[in-house]
């Protein structure tokens, strides 16, 4: 089982910078496209962790690694980075599935553009996290981060923006590691249909207000 998101911080040039923990009570299995514990395998903590959006840092793997190690986060897990404020998380839950999303969309972009010759310091970023309650084959872990992504993706056009995504957004989808293996993820499937809703309702309702970079913030 995955824990909800406690919510901590740390101290980086004297100020408190907000951090979200989610915690496991045993191993659980994951695929991930985060910085730190990205690709498929077993996990026991989720961080997603606020940054300025002037963060330069060329290691953000080993930034994420000694934020869990501060935080006596032990064995393998997932580390995320964002722009945004994650005290601003949304949960949402469908059928059992519970999704968490912390939504920038100050530069959405279409995937299938030419790369513009800089991006504008704006926030981005939209990370998603997700705790399905039944153990995904390791092909249905695969189509529920594409599922997630299509769901996040109609999200962001429900909204009115021109754009798919975000350059730097994130998906982690974590499940039991015992338990009747489900084969499917996709939109149609048992798991996927709820996975699709409860993201879609996340995304959503984080796009659907005014989010700030974290760093703006300190001088508001």
């Amino acid at each position: 089982m995955l824990s909800e998101p406690t919510l901590t911080s740390r101290v980086e040039d004297g100020w408190d910078i907000p951090l979200l923990v989610w915690r496991t009570d045993g191993p659980l299995r994951a695929i991930s496209s985060g910085p730190l514990g990205g690709g498929l395998g077993v996990r026991r903590w989720v961080l997603n962790a606020t940054v300025p959006m002037s963060y330069d840092r060329d290691d953000p793997a080993g930034h994420l690694a000694a934020l869990a190690a501060d935080l006596d986060l032990d064995g393998p897990g997932v580390g995320l980075l964002t722009g945004v404020d994650v005290t601003e998380v949304v949960t949402r839950t469908d059928a059992g599935v519970r999704a968490w999303a912390t939504v920038g969309l100050g530069t959405p972009v279409p995937a299938a553009v030419p790369a513009p010759a800089a991006l504008t310091q704006q926030v981005g970023t939209v990370n998603i996290v997700v705790y399905v309650p039944a153990r995904l084959a390791d092909s249905a872990l695969v189509n529920a981060v594409a599922t997630a992504t299509e769901a996040k993706s109609q999200a962001i056009m429900e909204l009115g923006l021109s754009g798919t995504g975000t350059p730097t957004d994130a998906v982690t989808v974590l499940c039991p590691v015992d338990g009747p293996e489900a084969r499917y993820g996709g939109p149609r499937s048992a798991w996927g249909a709820p996975l699709a809703w409860a993201v879609h309702a996340a995304v959503l309702t984080g796009g659907d207000r005014p989010v700030l970079p974290w760093s703006d913030r300190l001088n508001g």
